[in-house]
């Protein structure tokens, strides 16, 4: 077994665990969740608002 070939791996695991709490990750989450809402709720007004035109809502 060649632990020259394993070490860089297991030292990349060991940093991920370690610095797993760190405020940076912590904000990019909070930006991807807030941005994520965001979307989906544009992307179902956008799909509501095509299927009231496409069945005729809004006429007079």
């Amino acid at each position: 077994m060649n632990i020259k070939k394993y070490f860089p791996l297991a030292f990349v695991a060991l940093l991920v665990t370690t610095l797993s709490s760190c405020s940076l990750v912590e904000g990019i989450f909070k930006a991807g969740v807030w941005s994520g809402i965001i979307v989906v709720v544009v992307v179902l007004a956008l799909i509501i608002w095509v299927i009231s035109k496409i069945f005729g809502g809004g006429r007079s």
